[in-house]
């Protein structure tokens, strides 16, 4: 669906987050005259007032009733779209769409390659515009990673780096390569199931001309292989990590001393992007030099320094058992105190559980929504990893202070979402540096967005 067809239609915006804001922009700039109503928060009411005098502004989120009244509903990613009132009006002929798929329609010609994955898809985006760029293509960076695509709505690139969350994979139109970094368990509160989850992760299949996904993981070997022009990545013929480098089949290519972000997973992530772009049909092995200057993205393994003796390093992103095991795997040869716990989403905790129950100079401490179960877990599993349960965030920092030896990491890296205690992992990420003596003002955003 292009912008042009909602003319003479009744349309709502559902969210005003980014998402909703540029959602309006766009919409107002092709077609200035169309009525729009807009579903948001009470406290968002004057945001929007002063934003468009013209909206219609329901500071409540509609039900299947008033859903039914339009024709058209572009919502925001974060609303699920499995929640009952939308399936409902969508039966009786309500359209649900959103700003991916509306840039999607109106840009069916542009050169994209798409990145999804439980964990690493921010990275990997990031990395894959940076070699671009280093050669000299003019590269749009957005979506998921901060910035709406409808943002850049009227903007031309040569190459489109854009990430996609498993909201959002169903949304997207053709593209000419997808990528998947990685698949596990998240999210299930939006999509109900961990079935559904996967399912919605690898939408991104039909709409791919090729694909690329990630040969170490089993599962999602099997689930791709019927499309008939996958490739891969992390295998010996191609892209791949070996004894300290990353390699290109047999030729070493960069050392990983020289990777700016740490961990075996950003090594991959790395070589993710460079087989994105040597798939796209630019030179890769000239590009990769260019990745000890890449800069890490805010809140994923970001050192702070130095406060009492102790190291400070803020993994806020990370929001599944997963990612906090990487983590930890990038740091193991360190005394590490790990702060894990927020908004519980039902995921299954025992991997990690049975992974730390054997690590010497790990200390851990919970707290948050779902502190108490992951506490339970490890404690049921006669865990002999020191434990510490608190209820606050401010809490698990002091105790963190309190517990980890001189010379030791004190790790956020919570493997669950912030929407406990937080509005978001931002926020969160900048409450950790805060309450740990650092400026968060320093925590700027992330570089490169946008077409450059």
């Amino acid at each position: 669906m292009r912008i042009a067809e909602l003319a003479g239609k009744r349309v709502a915006i559902w969210g005003f987050g980014r998402e909703g804001r540029a959602a309006i922009r766009a919409i107002r700039h092709r077609l200035p005259d169309l009525a729009l109503a807009l579903y948001c928060s009470e406290a968002e009411v004057g945001g929007a007032q002063a934003f468009d005098v013209t909206l219609r502004i329901y500071p409540h989120e509609p039900d299947a009733v008033a859903l039914s009244a339009y024709d058209i509903v572009v919502k925001s990613p974060g609303i699920s779209a499995y929640k009952p009132a939308i399936l409902t009006s969508q039966a009786q002929g309500t359209r649900f769409t959103s700003g991916t798929a509306l840039w999607f329609a109106e840009n069916s010609q542009a050169r994209v390659v798409a990145v999804t994955g439980t964990k690493g898809k921010s990275t990997t985006t990031a990395l894959i515009a940076h070699l671009a760029r280093a050669l000299g293509i003019r590269t749009a960076l957005a979506g998921n990673i901060g910035l709406p695509l409808l943002e850049l709505l009227d903007q031309q690139a040569d190459l489109w780096a854009i990430e996609l969350s498993s909201f959002q994979t169903g949304e997207a139109g053709s593209l000419e390569l997808g990528v998947i970094t990685s698949l596990y368990e998240e999210h299930l509160d939006w999509h109900g199931s961990r079935e559904r989850y996967v399912a919605d992760k690898l939408k991104l299949i039909d709409v791919a001309r090729e694909l690329l996904v990630n040969a170490g993981q089993a599962a999602l070997l099997e689930k791709t292989a019927t499309h008939a022009h996958r490739q891969l990545f992390a295998n010996a013929d191609g892209w791949h990590v070996k004894e300290g480098f990353i390699c290109r089949g047999e030729a070493t290519v960069f050392a990983l001393d020289r990777l700016p972000v740490p961990g075996m997973h950003n090594a991959l992530n790395a070589c993710a992007a460079l087989a994105a772009v040597e798939l796209m049909g630019f030179d890769a092995a000239e590009a990769a030099a260019s990745l000890s200057n890449f800069r890490a993205l805010p809140h994923r393994l970001q050192s702070l320094g130095e406060r009492d003796g102790l190291q400070w390093i803020n993994d806020s992103i990370s929001t599944t058992p997963q990612a906090t095991l990487a983590a930890l795997d990038s740091l193991r040869d360190r005394e590490i105190t790990v702060i894990v716990g927020g908004h519980d989403r039902g995921l299954d905790w025992s991997p990690f559980v049975q992974a730390v129950a054997s690590r010497s100079a790990l200390r851990i401490v919970t707290q948050g929504a779902n502190g108490p179960r992951i506490a339970r877990a490890l404690r049921a599993a006669k865990s002999e990893v020191p434990l510490g349960d608190v209820d606050k965030f401010a809490d698990a920092i002091d105790m963190a202070r309190t517990i980890t030896p001189p010379g030791g990491v004190v790790l956020l890296s919570p493997g669950a979402p912030s929407f406990d205690q937080f509005h978001d992992y931002a926020e969160r990420g900048k409450r950790f540096a805060d309450i740990a003596g650092f400026d968060d003002k320093t925590m700027t955003g992330i570089d490169g967005l946008g077409i450059a």
